[in-house]
């Protein structure tokens, strides 16, 4: 098996690639320590008939530019296939503000195929090439060098089986006429802002029991302090204080390194230097917040005025519809997104394109009382009223 160390020999790779209607692409990185994931290593291959048509590229040699890459990135003449593609996406989108294109993610057409909810692909290459993955290299140091050859087998299989897998997937879709679905669902993989992450947006993610404008404020200037503070320096948030400790925080309101002292979940690092002065400052901008800025978190589905027994009988239907279409249901509707159109909610993806087709013309006629649902054996069927 072949590893790319230079420039040359990377540019060689990718010019012949560019001949070919598609390449597979996978990483391996690391993150537990970063707050970027760190690339290790990148896996390549088309279909060809040579030893050269499957190759290891180690970007962690001095020297080796990834440019070449970038190019067949974009060749709009050439797919470029991924499996689970956010993390490895984002990888290129930080290195060097490219996503690939145009793109094919194998899990995705996989749920739209009917294989299940996020199939996994040691899953996928056991069903379709039918074949067995090496394990025993899953949980490995990637950055350490040399590589063994067990680890390079592992990492090249997660290319070479995915030819087989989006030859086959990719010829189902086209024959079942879904691929206007799996192009649907790529474009938030496409769009750049999916890896844009804004510390201003960051308190959105700390789950909170209370609706307090200003404890709400506090939450948002210290995870808006973390998350600047990880970007800066590379390292990951729970470095510098975990959700708990925000909570905490926002509850007690420190005003001075002495009440820092007094927290129970707040990291011993955290307590002096840089990040205390930041947690400090950001605490009393929360507190001194004007009322009109105060942050709002957005109405629930509890608060849903949701009509439990339309809720439940959109569930049936959502079932039976994608047992009909055999797609996985997780990628047409969330429980909340059922509440929501329960409670008359219309913004709903389930009630956009594809979606709309399979599921969502119904459960709007089903809200609409226009049609209803009976059963017979295990099969549910729509009744015309």
């Amino acid at each position: 098996m072949k590893t790319i160390t230079t420039t040359q020999e990377l540019e060689a790779f990718c010019q012949a690639a560019a001949k070919t209607p598609y390449v597979t692409v996978d990483t391996e990185f690391l993150r537990e320590r970063t707050y970027y994931s760190k690339l290790c290593l990148i896996q390549l291959a088309y279909r060809g008939d040579g030893e050269n048509d499957a190759v290891l590229v180690d970007p962690l040699v001095d020297g080796l530019d990834l440019s070449p890459l970038y190019t067949l990135f974009e060749d709009a003449g050439v797919v470029k296939v991924f499996h689970a593609a956010r993390q490895d996406l984002e990888i290129f989108y930080v290195d060097r503000q490219i996503i690939p294109h145009p793109l094919f993610d194998t899990q995705v057409a996989a749920m739209v195929c009917g294989f299940g909810e996020q199939v996994g692909y040691e899953t996928l290459v056991r069903k379709i090439p039918k074949k067995s993955l090496d394990k025993t290299s899953r949980f490995t140091d990637w950055s350490r060098r040399p590589l063994t050859d067990a680890q390079k087998t592992y990492a090249l299989a997660d290319v070479t089986h995915l030819r087989d897998i989006y030859e086959y997937l990719n010829e189902r879709l086209q024959r079942s006429g879904r691929s206007k679905w799996v192009s649907e669902e790529l474009s938030t993989l496409t769009t750049p802002e999916t890896y844009i992450t804004d510390p201003d947006d960051a308190w959105m993610r700390i789950k909170t029991r209370t609706n307090s404008g200003k404890f709400l404020a506090i939450v948002r200037e210290l995870a808006r302090f973390r998350e600047a503070y990880a970007q800066k320096n590379d390292i990951p948030r729970s470095r510098i204080m975990k959700d708990d400790a925000i909570l905490e925080l926002a509850s007690t309101k420190p005003s001075d390194h002495k009440d820092l002292g007094r927290s129970r979940l707040l990291l011993r690092e955290a307590r002096k230097g840089e990040i205390a002065d930041g947690i400090l400052t950001a605490v009393k901008a929360g507190v001194n917040c004007p009322p009109e800025d105060m942050p709002k978190v957005a109405d629930s589905n509890d608060k849903l005025k949701v009509n439990p027994a339309l809720a439940d009988l959109l569930r049936v239907l959502l079932k039976a519809k994608t047992a009909e279409s055999d797609v996985a249901q997780k990628l047409i509707a969330s429980a909340n997104e059922l509440d929501a159109i329960a409670a008359g909610q219309r913004d709903v993806a389930a009630l956009r394109g594809w979606r709309k087709e399979v599921f969502g013309n119904d459960a709007l006629r089903l809200c609409d009382g226009e049609i209803a649902l009976t059963a017979k054996g295990e099969k549910v069927r729509i009744i015309e009223l």
